[in-house]
């Protein structure tokens, strides 16, 4: 079986999980940061930041001139697939697997 990557790039995740999965690891990342890890825009980062907060999965809170971000990691997963699961699962998932 060949295990090399194929050549269309696609994520089993969206960009709206790998924003909250960054700002889970780490709550005080720059929004440039996440953009960067995440590998979209500055500004696709703030309307998902945005989105995520609208939908209650986030909640920003100013601390000087820096924004912290807490996460409601009881919400359920937004997809008819995955609701019966919640953020936290996903959280959990994504950060203790590695092979």
């Amino acid at each position: 079986m060949d295990t090399k990557p194929p050549n269309s790039i696609w994520t089993f995740l969206t960009n709206h999980g790998h924003v909250l999965i960054c700002l889970a690891a780490d709550s005080d990342l720059r929004l440039r940061d996440v953009a960067e890890r995440v590998g979209i825009t500055e500004r696709a980062v703030q309307r998902i930041v945005t989105d995520l907060e609208d939908g209650g999965y986030i909640e920003r809170v100013k601390e000087g001139r820096r924004n912290h971000y807490k996460i409601n990691a009881s919400m359920p997963l937004r997809h008819p697939v995955e609701e019966h699961c919640q953020v936290d699962d996903l959280i959990k998932m994504v950060t203790t697997v590695k092979r």
